[in-house]
């Protein structure tokens, strides 16, 4: 393509509202550019990375068996409703009406949709197993759209679905996405992780994990050890246990007592008044749980961890517990509630009831106690993991320590089993004639969303620095004078030659100056450069590669044999 014909309208500067780095650098470069808040379009560059990126999803895809459809964006409110995620997904879900009032929603996700076309469809175990794919927008009314592509209310997508005839069938077709997923994110030059993950929305009956893109801008954190390979994020990371906290062992023969702590109603003031460690104390927490009131005990340096209660709950819906609902549980006001004596269903995480003797709150304004043991003074009928890790903690896996980082989410793969196919009626006829539900797969790829993670890992204090597996264009010939007659003639040949042995090139042919053609290119971040200038009558030009600071006067027949082997090894 040459460059004067290109729409690529590159800024000097990017909006004030570019806070990441991959927002900053696609808007400056030309790649995308915001229609509203949350919602881009793609120029032709943009474009072009995104069509890269979404030919290495279906090359995977196609190689584990996976066949491409296409379902509509709209979709009918009525299989959102049987499937109960209608009112439980929540304001995210962009709904709507058509001119006879029948509703509609605007596609987050397609679980409903393609569990009903595979309903219609089939019917025996001799069609199974299946796994469907498309790549397509979706929308998702985002609360605070932020980070450009990153959290975005419209964006490109890979969803694929599986249909199985057996658990022992999505394990296998299961294992075979996770491995494509990590193909895909390799070939797209990532550093990331796959982490054990929660199911969300989606919900599942199995094991689920996401794929963490490491970056600083990402807003999930990815616990990781040192040790073995352990990962997960925040929400479903888990410690093994500590040593022992709390009191001395010798103050577990000691009743326990209580003593006045006027205003002291936090773990921070009271570790400040009595002088001792924030792991010391445990805290307890009140919450409502689906209309019941609850309580939880976390050591005083941990914090509770909602999901993972929640799910211990079984609950729909968890919210700390009002001044008025603590006070009434406790006899106390928010800051003094202890276990000791408590009449609602007390939950105890394990670190906590690990530990020796312990202060408290006393269940009294203004008073705790010192020298509660757990499993003495208090029972642990209900002893479980509800905590958030710490940096440091102990691996559950193994003897290491546990790392944070922080994370972009760009992959989720999930084991539905029969959540979907039982509401929805998919199921089918097995080989003795018995009829059973599906039992299926999602997998999911943020397209869009990758196009910024890559950015994101690929950059420098110049510009965008793309793998070249993405790079909108292999090579990017600049002519340093369009003016120069033995300039333009030797690019025209470089320009042929490349084109002609296949590769994607890009000629700056644009009458303007060198630093301005320079920048761009910098900006822009085409994995190879070759600059045409005052060495063109003797036929030498100057090669660069765009990550590397060397740059090198080579003949042009040099330059394109440095392409070729640069892409061989590439491909290698």
């Amino acid at each position: 393509m040459r460059q004067h014909n290109l729409f690529i309208p590159t800024l000097r500067e990017a909006p004030a509202e570019a806070e990441a780095t991959s927002h900053h650098y696609l808007l400056r470069a030309g790649f995308i550019r915001q229609i509203a808040a949350g919602i881009y379009g793609y120029l032709p560059l943009g474009l072009r990375v995104l069509q890269k990126i979404s030919a290495v999803v279906r090359e995977e895809m196609e190689r584990i068996g996976a066949q491409e459809l296409l379902l509509p964006a709209m979709q009918p409110a009525d299989l959102w409703q049987q499937s109960g995620r209608y009112d439980v997904y929540g304001q995210e879900l962009i709904r709507l009406q058509d001119r006879n009032g029948r509703e509609f929603a605007l596609g987050p996700t397609h679980e409903e949709v393609i569990t009903t076309l595979v309903r219609n469809e089939i019917s025996s175990y001799r069609r199974l197993p299946l796994t469907l794919y498309q790549i397509q927008t979706k929308f998702r009314d985002e609360r605070r759209p932020r980070f450009g592509l990153l959290r975005g209310r419209e964006f490109l997508m890979k969803d694929a679905y599986s249909f199985d005839v057996d658990w022992q069938g999505l394990d296998r077709t299961y294992r075979s996405m996770y491995d494509a997923y990590n193909r895909i994110f390799e070939r797209c030059g990532l550093r990331f992780r796959a982490v054990e993950a929660d199911a969300g929305s989606i919900g599942g009956e199995g094991e689920t994990h996401e794929f963490m893109v490491l970056a600083d801008i990402g807003e999930d954190t990815v616990v990781t050890c040192a040790g073995c390979q352990y990962a997960a994020n925040l929400e479903k990371a888990e410690a093994g246990l500590s040593e022992s906290s709390g009191e001395a062992a010798a103050e577990r023969s000691a009743a326990y007592e209580k003593f006045h702590t006027p205003n002291v109603s936090t773990i921070e003031q009271l570790a400040a008044f009595t002088g001792l460690p924030e792991r010391h104390f445990a805290k307890t927490l009140i919450f409502a749980a689906d209309g019941r009131t609850i309580a939880v005990l976390v050591r005083g340096d941990h914090e509770v961890n909602e999901l993972k209660l929640q799910q211990a709950l079984g609950a729909e819906k968890l919210e700390l517990a009002d001044a008025a609902a603590t006070q009434a549980a406790t006899g106390a006001p928010v800051g003094f509630a202890g276990p000791v004596g408590l009449a609602v269903p007390l939950y105890v995480d394990r670190e906590a009831a690990a530990m020796e003797a312990v202060i408290t709150g006393a269940n009294e304004q203004d008073y705790h106690l010192r020298h509660v043991v757990p499993g003495r003074d208090f029972e642990l009928e209900r002893v479980g993991d509800y905590r958030n890790v710490l940096e440091g903690d102990n691996c559950p896996r193994c003897s290491g320590k546990l790392l944070f980082y922080r994370g972009i989410e760009v992959g989720h793969v999930f084991k539905l089993g029969t959540k979907y196919s039982e509401k929805l009626g998919a199921c089918f006829i097995d080989e003795t004639g018995k009829e059973r539900p599906m039992i299926m797969g999602c997998y999911g790829i943020g397209i869009s969303r990758l196009l910024s993670a890559v950015v994101e890992q690929h950059h420098d204090g110049q510009g965008i620095v793309w793998p070249a597996s993405l790079a909108p264009f292999q090579v990017h010939l600049i002519v340093v004078s369009v003016k120069d007659e033995r300039q333009m003639q030797l690019s025209e040949r470089l320009y042929r030659q490349l084109r002609e042995a296949g590769a994607q090139v890009m000629l700056d042919d644009r009458d303007e100056r060198p630093g301005v053609k320079f920048k761009d290119a910098d900006l822009i971040g085409i994995p190879v450069r070759i600059t045409i200038g005052k060495l063109a009558g003797e036929g030498m030009v100057e090669y660069k590669v765009r990550d590397s600071l060397e740059q090198l006067t080579l003949s042009a027949e040099e330059a394109v044999a440095r392409v070729y082997e640069f892409y061989k090894g590439e491909d290698s």
